[in-house]
């Protein structure tokens, strides 16, 4: 059974090293056009960020303090994520981690964890990886804030765009777990969509039953 997670941080580690060398052959280009070289650390040219979906608004999802996605789940965005998650594009990786960083200027001050939503650890393994936690690794590094590792999914759920609003709660009951205590205040929770909100929601309120105060979430989009 401890063959699991050695196998999930090898596949991890191993994606880690194949994005330096990348990094160090390949030229920057941006995500979406391919143009290159950009310019500094950026991963998206000018023009295809300010054509870029941008959502109006912001979302609300009890017991959230706050949650920011701003995006629309469309074109290129969704077809970028869909490309990342079930294609291996995790050259999108950069790109993600540019908006999201963007992005946590709209946060409270007060956030000191992050949580990538959490794989069972079959999907994970068929998949190579955890979307959220790939996108999880370079807030970490900008932000300098720890990476929660001790919060699980138990259950091997059914994708939740695969069911009705009707069944999406349901689906999600007992899905998560903490080992211990969660020893953070304020937890950011980072995915790449929010649809209904029901996995940020049933997440956040495991966290606030072990032990955090308060928790928000951050998402690249929002269908």
């Amino acid at each position: 059974m401890q063959s699991k997670p050695v196998f999930l941080h090898f596949v991890s580690s191993l994606a880690d090293v194949c994005h330096g060398i990348d990094a160090l052959l390949m030229p920057k280009q941006c995500a979406f056009c391919g143009t290159r070289p950009l310019p500094g650390d950026t991963s998206i040219c000018g023009g295809c960020y300010e054509d870029l979906p941008w959502a109006i608004g912001q979302t609300s999802i009890p017991p959230l303090v706050c949650a920011i996605a701003k995006l629309t789940y469309a074109f290129p965005i969704d077809a970028a994520i869909k490309a990342m998650k079930f294609n291996r594009r995790l050259d999108y990786i950069p790109a993600f981690a540019d908006l999201l960083l963007d992005s946590m200027a709209g946060l409270p001050d007060d956030i000191d964890a992050l949580l990538p939503v959490p794989l069972h650890w079959r999907r994970q393994a068929a998949r190579g990886f955890n979307q959220a936690e790939e996108l999880c690794k370079p807030l970490m590094r900008h932000t300098g804030l720890a990476m929660l590792s001790n919060v699980k999914r138990t259950r091997a759920t059914p994708y939740q765009s695969a069911l009705d609003a009707g069944h999406r709660h349901s689906n999600l009951e007992s899905a998560f777990a903490v080992r211990g205590e969660v020893g953070a205040q304020h937890v950011l929770i980072v995915d790449d969509v929010i649809t209904t909100g029901e996995t940020c929601g049933h997440l956040a309120q495991v966290l606030l039953e072990n032990g955090a105060q308060r928790v928000s979430v951050l998402a690249i989009a929002r269908a």
